[in-house]
């Protein structure tokens, strides 16, 4: 079948963007209209303040987007899932009102088998897991009676070490870069305050710091050797210690990963994920809706050029036309990289932070696949009742080339080598399972999140169109062998490598974490030791993304955590 070439159309429900006349001054400017900076806009023009959004793209949200690719198709083109958006925020916004709505999955995990396995003489298919204890032991025990036994105790393992470094990700970092003697009385109580806190946090862990220490440390293979035997379902878990990381689940520190994707809660349930009404550019829309509603100015098609600093103060922007915007404060959404080599110009920061700011690692092994079908998958594993019918692991996070955690410390492998895997690790989802406003009846679009891809290939070989095709046509042959039938259904598709996701949606490297998540670039340390706290050595300018504290995901606490700082700064 002939695919219809990708024709990307505004999705949005945005009709008051760009309504209002851009001035030439604001109390701030938020650079970026992804979803941290249209929450650091809300939160800034709640508390009074006048504030303008600037979005390079033709529409709001950053990776939190939903584009009509394939006409009559809607995809969440880059962030698929929710989770992580922090229920403070979801609160103090009022998003519901705004219009979020969410359906939660359940079950969350489905990895069916290419071959089926024999175990105990019993003909072993698929391996799925959700919210039900009893269904989690019940698909276990297929595989391993103590492994079933064993994972309720790793699951409340998990669930007590997030419960404890909650607070965490609704505070500012503690702050060890300048001097005790230096600050001010408001910042040093801020800082023992923070600091009070993280002693608490620390408290609350009690007898499970040596997990926590292992977790944060430890390569996941490690973890999960020491939990679990089967390699069904240690893969299946790998793949959350890996997923839009540079790393294998034999890294050091990959176990951080896997906690950082358990960190979630959705309509209060904790741990859970769901898929937005309207895909990810929902979201978005939400929290801007909110920003708008309180008198902000959001505008799209307008591109930053450079950030205006005079003595060392951020005092407004110029734009890629030449418009020069004046601020009392600026906010970067944007990637470290973006904002600090790129925008500033090159004498502003020391020529040690730079460096420091050079060294940090934007390595991604994503490549995203967007794909319109005109069936349901049938996978082998777990046939279909019927030619339209939605099973339970359609609405699931669909694991394939997940049967063994060496498979995907393979395709990790080849990548760091510029090739890609013939087996590469594939994450699938189906959202219109859920959600029916996303394609025609019948009709689904399929998001494929796949690793491991370089950013440039061996030889220092670009992706060209050829090339892009040729991995895509790869992927769907690796799924074929699961779910045959799946390239004869596919309408369309939209090819996203590392390049691609840096190119459209401003993720240097293509990382969609603006930086990776590994121990040297996390708390007080993310981006760099001495830019945490969300202030920069350039009074009057902010970093509000989510190269800083607590680092990606559709979160949104690095931009609330942003602005309070402004807030608090002004007083």
């Amino acid at each position: 079948m002939k695919l219809l070439q990708a024709c990307s159309r505004l999705y949005t429900t945005q009709a008051a963007v760009n309504s209002r006349q851009l001035k030439s001054a604001y109390d701030a400017v938020v650079i970026g209209g992804g979803h941290n900076g249209l929450v650091c806009a809300s939160y800034l023009q709640k508390a009074g303040l006048d504030v303008c959004v600037l979005e390079r793209r033709h529409l709001i949200g950053g990776a939190a987007v939903t584009e009509e690719i394939v006409p009559g198709y809607k995809f969440s083109r880059a962030s698929y899932v929710l989770s992580l958006l922090r229920p403070q925020i979801v609160s103090d916004l009022d998003l519901k009102k705004y219009g979020l709505k969410v359906y939660l999955r359940d079950p969350n995990a489905y990895t069916p088998l290419i071959e089926p396995v024999r175990v105990k003489g019993q003909e072993v298919r698929s391996l799925t897991l959700g919210r039900d204890a009893a269904k989690n032991r019940q698909q276990i025990a297929q595989f391993s009676e103590r492994d079933a036994q064993r994972y309720t105790e790793f699951e409340a393992l998990l669930d007590r070490i997030v419960t404890s470094l909650d607070p965490m990700l609704d505070s500012a970092p503690v702050d060890v870069s300048s001097p005790w003697k230096h600050r001010s009385l408001r910042e040093k109580y801020a800082t023992l305050t923070k600091a009070k806190q993280l002693y608490n946090c620390a408290r609350q862990l009690g007898r499970d710091s040596l997990a926590f220490y292992e977790l944060m440390t430890a390569p996941a293979v490690k973890v999960l050797d020491k939990w679990f035997e089967s390699e069904p379902l240690k893969a299946t878990l790998a793949t959350d210690a890996v997923i839009g990381a540079m790393m294998s689940p034999e890294s050091p520190g990959s176990g951080y990963v896997l906690l950082h994707h358990v960190m979630g809660e959705l309509e209060g349930v904790k741990g859970a994920w769901g898929y937005v009404e309207g895909g990810m550019g929902a979201v978005s829309n939400a929290i801007a809706d909110c920003a708008l509603d309180h008198g902000a100015s959001v505008f799209t098609k307008k591109p930053v050029k450079e950030i205006i600093t005079r003595n060392n103060e951020a005092c407004g922007v110029v734009l890629d036309d030449g418009t020069e915007i004046k601020a009392k404060v600026v906010l970067s959404n944007a990637t470290p990289k973006v904002t600090f080599l790129d925008l500033l110009t090159e004498n502003v920061l020391p020529e040690e932070m730079r460096k420091d700011l050079e060294l940090v690692s934007f390595e991604s092994p994503v490549t995203k696949i967007n794909v319109a079908v005109n069936k349901i998958p049938n996978f082998l594993a777990d046939p279909n009742t019927g030619p339209d019918s939605v099973m339970p692991h359609h609405r699931c996070t669909i694991h394939l080339n997940c049967e063994d955690t060496a498979d995907i410390t393979q395709a990790y492998l080849a990548a760091k080598a510029g090739e890609y895997s013939s087996r590469p690790m594939i994450e699938m989802t189906v959202p219109s399972s859920l959600d029916p406003t996303l394609a025609p009846p019948g009709h689904h679009v399929v998001l494929l999140f796949t690793q491991y891809t370089p950013y440039t290939l061996a030889g220092g070989k670009a992706w060209d169109e050829d090339e892009k095709n040729k991995y895509a046509d790869m992927v769907f042959g690796c799924i074929e062998q699961y779910a045959p039938g799946f390239q004869e259904s596919v309408v369309g598709r939209d090819i996203l490598t590392p390049p691609d996701l840096e190119q459209i949606f401003g993720l240097t490297g293509g990382n969609i974490f603006h930086g990776s998540m590994s121990l040297d670039q996390l708390y007080m340390s993310r981006p760099v030791p001495s830019m945490c706290n969300y202030r920069l050595p350039v009074r009057g300018l902010y970093l509000c993304g989510s190269g800083a504290h607590p680092g990606g995901g559709v979160m949104g606490s690095p931009g609330r955590l942003a602005a309070l700082t402004v807030l608090l700064d002004r007083k």
